[in-house]
């Protein structure tokens, strides 16, 4: 609810700042322009590159380790085949050869997940998904917010259904929905796969480590979803870092312009070299310290600027969230609360 919210108040501000433009095409950094500042400027930039440099380490961690696992090539010299093999689809590639590359991605996540559903579905224990450690539970709230970022996408959404705020209620409403109902098939049937996971809250145990050890056929399936998944998003998140570096540092970026593409492929690429275990912290530090701050505590306080604030004059548009001031303040302490806590935990265990 709190991801739908969030989602909600980012387009409220965004059909706001249309209005008062005069034009589409608004993106974030102009939504918190207006509102926050060129403080909220600041945060929004600052968050957005970390989250993009903790995903892209993630992603090279992850899919060196699955690519070893297959090939027992060594974990530096996967890791670089797979940054420079798809670097290099980004950066030579034009847009309808991306497009392609990942038509045929998506093609293959789409039939690795049924094949995961129909394999596994026959070897499911379902006294094992009644098993619970609710203790552990607030450790998964910033990897459930990473899981279901898409609020990037807001304002893009926003200008092709052209402000129009039922449309954009419903297709954030029913967006998210569906990846929802795709993620409880998928920790169903890998969670009730496993029989032998551990409840301790103060133990990590990767079901996907635990799955290839123990079922032949499901762990391979697993590891191409996995990978496929992995190859489509780090397509997508590097594309994204480098146009915005290219226009943050004022780079010429494009064919025989290689630096802003070198600025997003080697550093994590010499982070996951630096460290292979380090998937798991950078889904973490990218969950808390990146997605609940660019998107938990700036829509919140966007929203509370637009609405509340007497120096804001904005059109006079029915909210797309309910609730008023409660609401917003929900969404900001929910966010910060959680921020709050990681940093108490992690001080607590230096």
């Amino acid at each position: 609810m709190v991801q739908v919210a969030s989602g909600l108040l980012i387009a409220e501000v965004n059909v706001k700042t249309m209005c008062e433009l005069g034009s589409g095409g608004v993106s974030l950094v102009s939504m918190v322009r207006r509102t926050l500042g060129n403080t909220g400027v600041q945060v929004a930039c600052w968050s957005y590159i970390f989250i993009h440099y903790a995903l892209l380490v993630a992603y090279v961690a992850r899919s060196s380790d699955i690519l070893t696992t297959f090939t027992g090539i060594p974990l530096w010299e996967t890791a670089t085949l797979f940054s420079l093999l798809l670097g290099g689809i980004c950066f030579s590639g034009s847009q309808r050869t991306i497009g392609a590359v990942n038509g045929v991605l998506v093609f293959g996540i789409i039939a690795s997940f049924t094949a995961l559903v129909v394999v596994a579905s026959g070897d499911l224990h379902w006294e094992a998904l009644l098993k619970a450690n609710f203790e552990a539970a607030p450790q998964s709230i910033p990897i459930i917010a990473l899981s279901f970022v898409y609020q990037n996408v807001v304002p893009v959404l926003c200008t092709n259904l052209e402000g129009d705020l039922s449309k954009v209620r419903s297709a954030i409403v029913f967006g998210t929905a569906i990846p929802l109902a795709l993620f409880l098939v998928w920790d169903g049937v890998i969670l009730g796969t496993i029989t032998t996971l551990g409840t301790e809250a103060d133990k990590i145990a990767d079901p996907l480590q635990l799955l290839r050890s123990t079922n032949g056929i499901v762990g391979p399936i697993v590891d191409i979803f996995s990978l496929l998944a992995i190859a489509t998003s780090y397509i997508g998140f590097v594309l994204g870092l480098v146009d915005f570096l290219a226009d943050l540092l004022k780079l010429p970026s494009g064919p025989n312009r290689p630096l802003p593409y070198l600025l997003t492929l080697v550093p994590p690429l010499i982070l996951s070299l630096l460290d292979p275990e380090i998937f798991f912290k950078a889904l973490d530090f990218a969950g808390t310290y990146g997605v609940l701050v660019l998107f938990g505590l700036l829509p919140a306080a966007m929203s509370w600027s637009d609405r509340y604030s007497e120096s804001t004059q904005t059109p006079n548009l029915p909210p797309l969230v309910p609730g008023g001031k409660i609401t917003i303040s929900l969404v900001f302490g929910g966010a910060a609360l959680v921020i709050l806590s990681e940093i108490v935990e992690n001080f607590a265990h230096t």
